[in-house]
């Protein structure tokens, strides 16, 4: 696959560097991790009264990692800070040195969330190879998707910006669609599709796609807006956060799909496909 998955890329007591995914500049340099742990959906606290008879215990308890841990989230891992400083003048935002994109958000003092979005992590052994930035953003969220889907049999998400803002309401329908394209026309070539990891094999004139099918609807500029607030008030609703300008990329990508389709097929009762 392109990527792996995040709880499949790190290991305990083995080195790891994290590159910047726009421009492979270091971020975390040869950390190894003695504990690599798991975290709880982000919403586990707002579920806390249905497991305890009495005062939530947890109300103040937080989740930070050691200095030789890192904990892993949603679309997110959390590290202990340590010496690493990429804080931005708000002091929330992390910041890549060399080009300036959001890397992820300062939790506290001294733990800092990188987005699944934004990374790449490799063993220190590996060097770093650059993937388009479309490719990588499409395989990420994807595998969210389907991660998702398999384990808690969720279908429905909403897609939020470290804003708090939704961005784009998204409906799996299937996560194991293969297209299988001719290349002998040139023209197939500037097709775009929907989430998929491109396999371009070394010779022949087929290519294959892996791709996961979805209806969405933006809810940028109040679009949708009911339908969005009664999306996040549904318990069968997942939420995914990323960077804000991450979630306008994924619209992108998601109207540039949509375009790519015959006008028959570009919407299914009020989703687009």
């Amino acid at each position: 696959d392109l990527v792996f998955t995040l709880r499949e890329s790190v290991k305990p007591q083995k080195n790891y560097v994290f590159y910047c995914q726009s421009c492979g500049d270091v971020i975390v340099k040869d950390r190894k991790f003695l504990r690599v742990l798991p975290l709880p959906s982000e919403n586990w606290s707002a579920l806390v009264e249905e497991w305890c008879c009495h005062a939530n215990p947890f109300a103040r308890s937080t989740l930070h990692p050691q200095q030789d841990d890192c904990f892993l989230g949603d679309t997110f891992s959390l590290l202990n800070a340590g010496e690493e400083s990429h804080k931005s003048k708000e002091n929330t935002r992390v910041i890549c040195k060399r080009c300036k994109t959001m890397l992820g958000e300062t939790v506290s003092s001294d733990t800092i969330k990188y987005y699944v979005t934004e990374v790449i992590i490799r063993p220190s052994e590996e060097s770093f190879s650059p993937t388009p930035r479309s490719q990588f953003v499409q395989s990420m969220v994807a595998q969210c998707l389907v991660e998702f889907a398999s384990a808690k049999s969720t279908f429905r998400f909403t897609i939020k910006g470290d804003n708090g803002k939704i961005y784009i309401l998204i409906w799996l329908l299937n996560s194991d669609t293969l297209l299988v394209e001719s290349l002998g026309n040139s023209s197939s070539h500037s097709v775009f599709t929907l989430f998929g990891d491109i396999f371009l094999p070394s010779s022949g004139p087929v290519g294959t796609w892996n791709a996961v099918k979805v209806l969405y609807q933006p809810c940028i500029k109040s679009r949708n807006k009911g339908l969005a607030d009664a999306w996040e008030n549904d318990i069968g609703v997942h939420p995914l956060k990323f960077p804000s300008e991450t979630c306008l990329e994924l619209l992108l990508i998601l109207g540039l799909s949509t375009a790519s389709l015959p006008p028959s097929l570009r919407c299914l009762n009020s989703f687009q496909v």
